[in-house]
């Protein structure tokens, strides 16, 4: 009786070979590579082969931070009562569900962000991807809200929300890299303020109320 062929494994992705190696060699050694020569010798590829998929130890943290967000999205949007949410709540879930994300990530985001100090100040330019993917996700959430009335329609104000919603997200995040609290019980406790905080400052206020009346009186004197 002939032997079926043996089937020949399946050939890694350079690319996830690429980031694997990368977040790995961050685990071990606390920084990241000394040169991308050095790297992909380690990784038993020229450094030509790194360049057919990356340019820099930057546009690979910018990958991660992309699969990140990918991840969290497919998550979040696999779950059927998502789509029945409020904004408020889908903001919420995205919150939640990024964290979750983050802390599989916990030990690499540790190494490359708990020593800068800068982070109040400036984005890395390896997050400004992860920024522009967010922003479009947080323009959807407000176009809703404002739909239902969620969200007021503030002219000139409005057309900061998404930056505001950015700006909640890079304070959780530095918020979280600090947190030693069990299960990161603050981290969420810091969540659900801020975008209760957020909404409820989007929200209809009683001067926006008061504006609408005085409009009405105006209009019908």
């Amino acid at each position: 009786m002939e032997k079926a062929p043996a089937k020949k494994s399946a050939k890694a992705d350079p690319k996830s070979t690429i980031i694997k190696g990368y977040i790995s060699f961050v685990l071990e050694h606390g920084h990241e590579p000394a040169s991308i020569f050095k790297f992909a010798k380690e990784l038993k590829m020229s450094e030509e082969e790194f360049y057919n998929y990356f340019t820099s130890f930057e546009a690979v943290k910018s990958s991660v931070w992309g699969h990140i967000f990918d991840q969290t999205i497919q998550s979040i949007e696999s779950q059927e009562v998502y789509r029945s949410y409020s904004a408020r709540e889908k903001l919420l879930s995205f919150f939640f569900t990024w964290i979750e994300e983050l802390k599989k990530n916990r030990s690499y985001l540790l190494a490359i962000y708990q020593s800068k100090n800068d982070l109040k100040n400036m984005v890395p330019s390896e997050i400004k991807s992860f920024k522009s993917r967010f922003k479009d996700f947080a323009n959807e959430i407000i176009l809703e809200g404002k739909e239902t009335e969620e969200i007021a329609n503030r002219p000139l104000i409005t057309d900061r929300y998404d930056e505001a919603m950015w700006l909640q997200v890079w304070f959780v995040f530095q918020f979280w890299l600090k947190d030693t609290s069990p299960a990161f019980e603050k981290t969420d406790a810091a969540i659900e303020k801020s975008v209760n905080l957020a909404f409820d400052l989007m929200g209809k206020s009683a001067v926006d109320t008061f504006i609408d009346f005085a409009k009405f009186l105006y209009q019908n004197k």
